[in-house]
């Protein structure tokens, strides 16, 4: 078993903290807000000849800073070999078809949460058998009880058995095969539930947990604001906090009965976005499907190669048309 201050410590390493804003911090409320990030910061400026926008949509933006310092040569004999790979994971008949394309963006665009699941993989699977089972994962992060005896030597011990049963339940739904052991891919919905569809309902569910004090089912406003903003005696309210409550009802509050159900803030959380790697495939495809035949041979990619990835010469390229849009 963990010691208080240490099982404390490990759930907040693995969920992250959400403090409460202070009054100039802003935007506020964003943490529950789970919006898919752009696929680069850089400006989509193909028109000019910068390409950095397509390297980083198409390699991630790590990667695409590797390929930045190489020669030409070997960017391109690496982006051939790129090639391979994507249609190995399709359908492996020697093109790369727009569906291809966007699983790949897609993937290198989840690196950072591969990563963090690769991370973390070790600590659960604690038998090595390539699989976390949920009793592994319990114990890990809340450490070893036996059955009955769980928490009886932390403070707030009920605190804690409403978490294990929490996340339990989040388990019960990440392992779509009901067999109690997760796969990586399982183990990555059960740690990061905003970026698989059957996890919705619940990421709703935990939000509308955290929110709803009064247990009627719903998220008045005042429950709302409580979630952003801790009032302290003798201290004026922010001017953000009216702000928000008019969010609320302006936003948030869909149906204008005063209040969010479970589809409001289902609305709110995981708001319907765009799906950005197709808009990129589509583009990359458009711009390198010489024959438009609506796939992409290797020669074709090749063909356009310094749009795909960059290179010493290409990075350079860049750098002087910045500077000659500068001056």
């Amino acid at each position: 078993m963990w010691p208080a201050s240490l099982l404390l410590l490990l759930l907040l390493l693995r969920r992250g903290t959400q403090g409460k804003p202070s009054p100039d911090a802003g935007p506020h409320g964003q943490g529950r807000v789970h919006q898919a990030a752009p696929l680069s910061e850089a400006t989509h400026d193909d028109a000019h000849g910068n390409f950095q926008y397509d390297h980083e949509a198409f390699l991630g933006r790590e990667v695409a800073k590797e390929f930045d310092q190489l020669s030409p040569e070997e960017s391109q004999a690496r982006l051939g070999r790129i090639v391979d790979r994507m249609d190995r994971a399709g359908d492996g008949d020697g093109w790369v078809s727009l569906a291809e394309l966007r699983a790949w963006i897609a993937h290198t665009q989840q690196r950072h949460i591969q990563d963090s699941v690769s991370a973390a993989w070790d600590t659960y699977d604690t038998d090595h058998d390539g699989r976390v089972g949920w009793e592994e994962l319990r114990n890990a992060t809340y450490g070893h009880y036996a059955p009955g005896q769980e928490f009886h030597d932390v403070e707030d011990a009920e605190t804690y058995k409403k978490m294990l049963a929490r996340d339990e339940r989040r388990f019960r739904v990440a392992d779509q095969d009901g067999d109690s052991m997760a796969t990586r891919e399982e183990l990555t919905a059960f740690l990061h539930p905003e970026e698989f569809p059957h996890m919705r309902d619940i990421v709703v569910a935990e939000t509308m947990e955290d929110l709803d004090k009064n247990k009627d089912g719903y998220v008045q406003v005042e429950e709302y604001i409580a979630d952003l903003y801790s009032e302290e005696a003798g201290e004026e309210e922010p001017a953000w906090v009216e702000t928000e409550r008019q969010q609320f009802r302006d936003f948030r509050d869909l149906n204008k009965d005063g209040r969010l159900d479970g589809s409001e803030v289902g609305h709110w959380v995981l708001p319907p976005s765009q799906d950005q790697p197709l808009v990129e495939a589509n583009h990359l495809l458009h711009e390198s499907d010489t024959d438009k035949d609506g796939r992409l041979s290797k020669a074709e990619i090749l063909g356009n190669w310094n749009m795909f990835v960059g290179s010493q010469a290409t990075n350079y390229g860049e750098d002087l048309t910045r500077h000659h849009d500068e001056l």
